[in-house]
């Protein structure tokens, strides 16, 4: 996107978390291109800095440090505040998947690593954005869940059950933030990023089959999902896990 392309500023804020490539960077990518301004998180100095370059350094900040980290939670915050005067919109997507095997062999050490960047770390953002901004002028929570959160995911159990608790804390936050601020989920099945390789690659074709669009998805799916939860066009949602998996679960059903 270049400078001529960019819309008209539609004075909302969002904090993307995770966002230098992949998923949360698809999502950023959607909500500059309707006008938000947005800060972005991520471990590595150098990917943040290429990823406000192409969002356009008038529209985006970014802010390096581990999600799981309060002292980064607070910066990320602090740099919304200082930066734009607001933080409307929070998109937890910042998370990890360490490990791969049975959960009776799992190094319990890991899944507390797990459960802290996927599951705390989103409650630490939520905290914040609420008390900074949220509280008094309203805004919406975006967290990005996985299928693996609805049902039972063979050698990525860790990753699963913390998706499974981001859904819950979705609805519980939904729950205590309403009717100031709207808090959703989304679930994704496979979608293709480097985080995401290590379940298609070298066989991308025979993973798509099993979609039913014929497909493994794609940032931009994401992006867009995340866009409408975050518009206006949603302000009757909250609560709500919305699946975004090309069709993956009509093949549980009979037959």
């Amino acid at each position: 996107m270049t400078a001529q392309q960019l819309p008209e500023l539609s004075g909302k804020v969002a904090l993307v978390t995770g966002a230098s490539r992949g998923i949360g960077y698809g999502i950023a990518e959607a909500l500059v291109a309707r006008g938000d301004r947005v800060v972005i998180t991520g471990r590595g100095e150098d990917a943040l800095k290429e990823a406000v370059e192409r969002l356009g350094a008038d529209r985006a900040v970014g802010v390096a440090g581990k999600a799981h980290d309060p002292v980064h939670q607070a910066a990320a915050v602090a740099a919304a505040m200082d930066a734009f005067g607001r933080v409307d919109h929070l998109v937890n997507n910042a998370g990890t998947n360490p490990v791969f095997g049975p959960l009776a062999d799992l190094d319990l050490d890991v899944a507390r690593k797990v459960f802290e960047t996927n599951v705390v770390s989103a409650l630490g953002f939520a905290q914040r954005t609420w008390h900074a901004w949220q509280k008094e002028n309203g805004g919406a929570i975006v967290n990005i869940a996985s299928v693996a959160g609805i049902s039972a995911s063979p050698f990525i159990g860790a990753y699963g059950v913390s998706k499974a608790a981001m859904i819950n804390l979705t609805q519980q936050l939904a729950h205590e933030f309403a009717p100031v601020v709207r808090v959703n989920a989304i679930a994704p099945a496979v979608v293709k990023t480097k985080f995401a390789q290590a379940l298609y690659e070298g066989r991308e074709a025979e993973a798509a089959a099993a979609y039913p669009m014929g497909r493994l998805g794609v940032p931009e799916d994401i992006g867009g999902a995340a866009a409408f939860l975050t518009s206006d066009q949603s302000g009757w949602i909250t609560g709500q896990t919305l699946v975004v998996d090309g069709g993956i679960f009509l093949n549980a059903g009979v037959g």
